[in-house]
């Protein structure tokens, strides 16, 4: 559901921020008024192509801002955790931009997209129709979607779906075994080599660290064996060594301390600080000791750290090559190692791989048969209740079919991702003439009808479909009862999705639950003059005033009288 819609310096609006409730909403005004300009700022946030000419005249950029709320849309949540894109309490806030000089930008929840993911992702969520806006219902593909969600199949057709995924992934994986024995077999004398040599070689985490660090020591070792002798002396060997002076003190102090008892605190610090140094002059004695040189050691550290880092040069080549990269050979003889016997045991995979796919194969047959017996069905009822429907919105000698055909060529069963069936949805508008296509109906208004007929009849028994519907001027070259119809249509459709629908009739627009007027008005700032387009929800003495304009083209008495009849009869409490 569309809760907010923020346009700024689109075409002719300036700023404009607009909230929306569920049911029916209605768009009026003048013509020219610019209700096209916010059906297309709608149309610009789904996705639609933009150039520079949409920005507002005077200004570097133009965007468009809308909050939704996303609730039992399976589609839509699937797709956003695909992409990691989380909600916001059931919210999300969805953004588009366009600058002077042609680029824009596109967020999701503050996730940068392309605009074909935002065309995907808010096709789950609207659809729009209007006299040139009917990409939906003429994409052939979407027909076989619509008859699902006619009939109930939505589920079904999913797991059918799943299972053929499953299977084509299966067969891509048999074709892949099959595909060259030898290449099999260099691959498993190379991994075996590659094995073998880090098996050999024994790395260990943080091996290269620990023995770089001794390197250092071994290289530097007539520099540190001078500071070692000089530490020593200064404990032991010269007349005033650190514990010959730590023990005099002690001595004194400890005599005095026996003349005057203040200075036993002294005393007894003295005491730590010498058992201190004392302690610590015997490690470092026991350090000394066995501090030697080893030239043999240096070379066999040194021939070591040669031989771990042309294992990480050879074996992870695409990464840095840090102290801690046995941790990634050990990986990849891990790795390697799986790889090896899923190799070695291709033969009994490969066996295994068949036996699933003849299994897959044989629940694929029966679940699109399943399908085909079930679309069939429900094509029967689909076409006859969108016929009587046409009949009711002005076409009374159309007639509609969904057309369920095999995808097979040939005797043999041929499937595709949802099952063995082509639907496709076919018209005869008039009498007499064969059933065509929908891409060969000429009048817009034609087709706005027949969408509005399908979603009549799949809104009331899916929650599926998208929840937001928009529907442009539909009402072009009807009038009388057929236009009374289409309003009861939309009103029917309103108590299930959220519509919104911008009209010049008066029967239509009185169904509404939401009423909003479309107004250009010219604005004055010292010697600039703008034009700019704004929109108002209209309150129920407002509504009445704008429903008799639409009937008389002003709001006179007799004007008012008859929007007050019109509004008595079909309008919803």
């Amino acid at each position: 559901m569309l809760e907010e819609l923020n346009v700024r310096n689109f075409a002719l609006v300036d700023s404009l921020t607009l909230s929306f409730d569920n049911g029916f909403t209605a768009l009026t005004g003048e013509t020219g008024a610019g209700k096209s300009i916010i059906v297309g700022s709608l149309s610009f946030l789904l996705g639609a192509k933009a150039g520079e000419d949409l920005i507002r005249t005077g200004c570097d950029e133009a965007s468009v801002s809308a909050v939704v709320t996303i609730e039992k849309n399976e589609e839509a949540l699937e797709w956003l955790l695909a992409r990691e894109i989380s909600l916001d309490d059931d919210r999300l806030i969805i953004r588009r931009n366009i600058k002077s000089n042609g680029r824009g930008s596109i967020y999701i929840q503050n996730v940068p997209v392309s605009r074909t993911d935002l065309q995907e992702f808010m096709s789950f969520l609207f659809d729009i129709h209007g006299q040139h806006n009917h990409e939906t219902l003429l994409r052939k593909e979407t027909h076989r979607r619509y008859l699902d969600n006619f009939a109930g199949l939505e589920e079904e057709a999913l797991a059918f779906n799943r299972i053929f995924t499953e299977l084509a992934g299966k067969r891509k994986e048999l074709e892949a075994s099959l595909s060259s024995e030898k290449s099999r077999y260099s691959r498993i004398e190379i991994l075996e080599y590659g094995i073998d040599e880090v098996n050999k070689a024994g790395p260990k985490p943080g091996e290269s660290q620990e023995l770089e660090t001794e390197a250092k020591k071994l290289a530097d070792y007539e520099k540190l064996l001078v500071q070692v002798n000089a530490a020593s002396s200064s404990f032991y060997d010269d007349d005033v060594s650190l514990l010959s002076c730590a023990r005099s003190v002690k001595t004194s102090i400890g005599n005095a301390c026996s003349i005057d008892t203040d200075l036993e605190g002294i005393s007894k610090k003295l005491d730590n600080f010498y058992f201190e140094i004392e302690d610590i002059a015997k490690e470092f004695r026991t350090y000394q000791n066995r501090l030697n040189y080893d030239p043999a050691r240096l070379e066999e550290v040194e021939e070591r750290l040669n031989l771990l880092f042309k294992l990480k040069k050879k074996y992870i080549p695409l990464k840095s090559l840090e102290k801690s990269a046995e941790e990634d050979i050990i990986a990849w003889k891990i790795e390697a190692e799986n790889e090896l016997l899923s190799l070695k045991n291709m033969e009994e995979n490969r066996d295994k791989l068949k036996t699933d796919i003849s299994a897959l194969e044989k629940e694929i047959a029966a679940r699109s048969a399943g399908l085909t017996a079930k679309r069939k069905e429900a094509s029967k009822h689909l076409g006859m209740n969108i016929t009587k429907i046409l009949a009711n919105l002005g076409m009374p000698n159309a007639r509609f079919e969904a057309t369920v055909s095999s995808k097979a060529t040939t005797a043999s069963l041929v499937c595709g991702p949802w099952g063995a069936d082509d639907v496709e949805f076919m018209i005869s508008a008039n009498t007499g003439e064969p059933l065509k296509d929908l891409t060969r109906i000429a009048s817009g208004g034609e087709l706005s009808r027949v969408m509005l007929a399908i979603k009549t009849i799949i809104s009331t028994i899916t929650d599926s479909s998208p929840k937001t519907l928009i529907f442009d001027e539909i009402d072009t070259g009807i009038g009388g009862e057929v236009a009374i119809c289409v309003g009861e249509y939309l009103a029917q459709i309103g108590k299930h999705k959220q519509i919104f629908c911008v009209t010049h009739l008066a029967s239509i627009a009185v169904r509404c639950n939401n009423h909003l007027k479309v107004e250009k008005k010219i604005t004055k700032s010292g010697s600039d003059t703008r034009t700019i387009t704004t929109v108002m929800l209209l309150n129920r003495k407002e509504e009445r005033q704008e429903i008799a304009r639409m009937l008389a083209g002003d709001s006179g008495d007799a004007a008012l009288a008859h929007a007050d009849d019109l509004i008595a009869r079909y309008k919803r409490s």
